[in-house]
């Protein structure tokens, strides 16, 4: 069991294990993030509930319009558990929210669909942010794959009436928990930041 799973199921308070983590490289975050399984982020979406969280924890404030911030992923599915939510500030015309697409290998990306989303303040207190799938970016950075609906091919299944809510763990972790028609559909992820940004 690696020290975070330890801290997630034992006495550890929210504040420890945002302070562990925070104390640690960005590879080794990384890393302990992916060798979590689906209990352990079920129990943690649970522990985090009330932290505080913004946009800016997705793009800082000091990134410039369409500058592309990475958070590298692992969801409690049964197979291609790794991936990156991509995140861009669009220009000031759309302010308020966030623009970002789901970054997979190529196996993955090409049935499924980039899924894109817009990361705006969520409606409940408990989630203080929700990336929600019914709502398209009108644009993206030149970088970033065509846009299109989630109704497209197999984005449907994944993505399509979807919204995922976050919570924070620590300065470059967060955790979410998928939604569908306001019903929770038990599936988790956890999301760490690149350092860089």
């Amino acid at each position: 069991m690696n020290p975070l799973t330890e801290m997630i199921h034992g006495g550890a308070t929210t504040a420890d294990i945002a302070a562990y983590l925070d104390s640690l490289s960005g590879a080794s975050r990384r890393r302990l993030i992916e060798s979590l399984r689906r209990r352990d982020m079920a129990a943690l979406f649970d522990r985090v509930e009330g932290a505080p969280l913004g946009l800016d924890h997705f793009v800082p404030a000091s990134a410039r319009p369409l500058d592309e911030v990475i958070h590298y992923g692992k969801n409690s599915l049964p197979a291609f558990t790794t991936f990156q939510k991509r995140f861009c500030k669009p220009p000031a015309a759309h302010q308020g929210v966030l623009w970002g697409y789901n970054h997979n290998p190529e196996i993955v990306q090409r049935p499924l669909g980039p899924g894109y989303f817009v990361a705006r303040p969520g409606e409940v207190a408990d989630t203080p942010v929700w990336i929600d799938y019914h709502l398209i970016p009108p644009d993206k950075p030149a970088a970033w794959p065509t846009i299109h609906p989630n109704s497209y091919r197999l984005s449907r299944v994944v993505y399509h009436k979807t919204i995922d809510r976050m919570r924070k763990v620590s300065e470059h972790v967060s955790i979410g928990s998928a939604f569908k028609k306001d019903k929770p559909i038990g599936a988790w992820f956890m999301l760490c930041r690149d350092e860089r940004a």
